[in-house]
């Protein structure tokens, strides 16, 4: 606790009576958007008031007003969808978005260029299906990822399963959401019992909190990323339990050397049967003691700098009421990120698909969102979103392979061998022009980044390197580039921080390489690097491992001067 004022977003959320405000009355007066206070509180429901931000720019200078939109997001735990389910959420990209779905790296889907409008159907229609957007956003524990790929011997689905509980015990126990968007009708997954909230509180969490499930061999979710991670102990082919993880978190704020990433540190361990109570411990220590006067230094990766692990298992312990059991010795030795057929067991198969920066769109000549529509109302089946932003198309029939591949073929969407490893493991978030945060671009322009690098790569004979490659608009993280080989993150506009040395694996921070290097100038600039890896790497050693072991310095000394 602190005896420093309050920051201007708890005391909209105390005196929201349970995330109501007057966002019911704003909703329903005229305008094209919401008050500050009603801004932060739909954020809860899962909805971000927006601007297209290239539009403002043409309109500068006139008399004209930049009209308001919205992202929704839904919150999908583990990203799985019923073929059901996510014909709806198509059909809404049409009806309400900007008929696009984007794939975030937590497992959910978000629909831009909502209006005001139609906030209330979009919602309502996406509940109508058993989604929900409730907690996808604000200061709660957002959408719980888990590992997608139903692999054969059902472990991934045991894990599923818990992720699921753990996302339906911590939701907010409000009804404010039903009586806003539903009319009153119970959410899929909501808690019994409505107010009060014996977890949040009325305050809720001092930040936004992240969850995720993952597996040794396999850390497709970036466990150590998040404030809360469950990395999965077995015992041969049964689920013992999982070793705990806290404390982990990508953003910083320009500037700020008080603010960092941080990679979570193992607490404990959990059995399978004590993950919700455990999940629910963790979250109230952090409810307890986070930082609620400052949110740059709101999450939980602040509190345990401040506190130490010690003092945290302590409290965790504390609302337990019994101490925690010592981790197991496992630890992240692989990632998968599961593009391409794999057997699911009885018969059926699951295909990856690749979705460059999770957006899925009809171009000219590739028409991913007509092909996943046709192989789901053709085949059947299942969608899941991975951490990648990628897609799975799950429960296909094996004697209908060849006709799911004919169906991609024909609308011009291309296997993943025809990737190269480059662009298959590249990732951005949104960035401009919806997102206000971004400084820069980043979706829109790491494809054409990708392109040079692929380039470049061939010319050095490297095109083999495995990496991992992210930008993001600004230092937030979305796209969690700092545990990446190698990212680029937006310092102004066309101007990035240029970061190496983070693992493929997601175990370890990159560091700095190069400040403010101009956006036509990012692959020169990481070009002596690749000369050096293709004259000094290991075998089968990866670019960012390569990069760390011969340290930050010696690297810099490879920055090309600017002439």
């Amino acid at each position: 606790m602190t005896d420093k004022p309050l920051s201007p977003v708890e005391k909209v959320k105390e005196e929201s009576c349970g995330l109501r405000g007057d966002l019911a009355a704003q909703l329903s007066a005229g305008g094209d958007q919401f008050s500050e206070a009603g801004a932060q509180l739909l954020k809860f429901h899962g909805t971000y008031q927006q601007e297209d931000r290239d539009q403002r720019r043409a309109l500068r200078g006139t008399d004209a007003e930049v009209s308001h939109q919205f992202m929704v997001r839904c919150k999908i735990p583990g990203g799985a969808l019923t073929g059901e389910q996510y014909l709806v959420i198509d059909d809404l990209a049409d009806r309400y978005g900007n008929g696009t779905l984007r794939v975030t790296t937590r497992q959910g889907n978000q629909f831009h260029g909502v209006l005001k409008g139609d906030l209330k159907a979009t919602i309502r229609s996406v509940n109508d299906v058993l989604v929900t957007t409730l907690g996808a956003c604000g200061d709660v524990v957002r959408n719980v990822i888990a590992c997608p790929a139903p692999l054969a011997g059902g472990l991934r689905e045991d894990v599923l399963r818990v992720a699921r509980q753990v996302s339906d015990h911590l939701l907010p126990r409000t009804r404010a959401y039903h009586e806003i968007w539903l009319d009153g009708e119970a959410v899929a997954g909501s808690p019994p019992g409505g107010e009060p909230d014996p977890i949040y509180g009325t305050r809720y969490l001092p930040r936004k909190f992240k969850l995720a499930f993952a597996f040794p061999d396999d850390n497709c979710c970036d466990v150590h990323s998040n404030d809360l991670g469950f990395l999965v102990v077995a015992q041969g082919d049964r689920l013992a339990g999982f070793n705990v993880l806290v404390g982990g978190g990508m953003g910083r704020t320009h500037g700020k050397t008080d603010t960092y990433p941080r990679l979570a540190d193992t607490l404990g361990f959990a059995k399978t049967g004590e993950v919700r109570e455990m999940a629910e411990a963790v979250v109230k220590v952090q409810r307890d003691h986070g930082n609620r006067s400052d949110r740059r230094h709101a999450r939980l990766k602040y509190l345990l700098d401040k506190q130490g692990l010690d003092w945290f298992r302590e409290q965790v312990e504390r609302q337990l009421g019994r101490p925690l059991a010592p981790a197991a010795s496992v630890q992240v030795s692989d990632i998968e990120d599961h593009l391409g057929w794999h057997e699911q067991g009885k018969g059926r198969s699951f295909l990856g698909v690749f979705v460059e920066n999770g957006r899925i769109r009809d171009d000219a000549d590739r028409r991913l969102r007509s092909a996943l529509r046709r192989v789901v109302e053709t085949v059947g089946g299942g969608v899941r979103f991975t951490p990648q932003q990628n897609l799975l198309l799950t429960d296909i029939p094996d004697r209908q392979r060849r006709l799911v591949d004919r169906i991609l073929a024909d609308h011009g969407i291309a296997g993943h061998r025809a990737l190269s490893v480059v662009r298959r493991w590249s990732m951005a978030c949104p960035a401009l022009p919806t997102c206000g945060l971004a400084v820069a671009e980043a979706e829109r322009a790491l494809p054409g980044v990708i392109t040079e690098l692929e380039a470049e790569l061939e010319r050095l004979g490297v095109a083999d390197a495995a990496l991992t490659v992210r930008m993001t608009g600004c230092p937030n993280g979305c796209a969690r580039p700092y545990t990446a080989d190698l990212a680029f993150v937006g310092r102004s506009m066309n101007k990035y921080g240029l970061f190496v040395g983070g693992s493929m694996l997601g175990t370890r921070l990159g560091t700095l390489y190069a400040d403010l290097v101009p956006r036509d100038r990012l692959v020169a600039t990481v070009r002596p690097l690749f000369e050096r890896y293709r004259d000094e790497r290991l075998d089968d050693e990866r670019f960012g491992d390569f990069c760390h072991r011969v340290g930050i310095e010696a690297v810099r000394a490879s920055v090309p001067v600017s002439s």
